[in-house]
């Protein structure tokens, strides 16, 4: 695999555990299977492309970052607030959710990292990472001593 994933996405992960014995499992792992974008990793000779499903995110509610050590970190905050009044029965209804996602991936030791580019069309995230070229690949390995 390319790209190793780290999750950060705790509540995931520990709840359906913790209930196993008390609730269906099916439950829990549709409901929070819903927040999990999917993601296409797509290789060729000049970079990598990922692309996440964010059906209805706008660019503003996406953070895309880069660490020092090859880390790049993905996360989604999402609120959705709707508010209807009804004066014919005297009552107003709120409609409200908020979905959140992060998720990390080791960048491949082949990735340009300052030369990564994101952008948001039709619902799809696309980050293209760029390889570097195979000179450039040579410079990054180090040998080191055994003694």
């Amino acid at each position: 695999m390319l790209l190793a994933r780290r999750n950060q996405n705790y509540n995931q992960n520990w709840l359906p555990s913790l209930f196993n014995d008390f609730m269906n499992d099916d439950w829990f792992t549709t409901r929070t299977a819903a927040s999990v974008p999917a993601l296409n990793v797509i290789e060729n000779e000049k970079n990598y492309e990922l692309e996440f499903a964010v059906p209805g995110l706008k660019k503003e509610e996406l953070n895309l970052q880069v660490d020092a050590d090859g880390v790049m970190s993905i996360s989604m905050v999402h609120k959705n607030e709707e508010n209807k009044e009804d004066k014919k029965r005297n009552y107003i209804r709120r409609e409200f959710s908020y979905q959140e996602f992060n998720q990390s991936y080791i960048l491949p030791d082949d990735a340009d990292r300052e030369k990564i580019s994101a952008k948001v069309e039709n619902g799809v995230l696309t980050i293209d990472v760029p390889k570097l070229p195979a000179e450039k690949q040579a410079q990054a390995v180090q040998s080191i001593a055994i003694s």
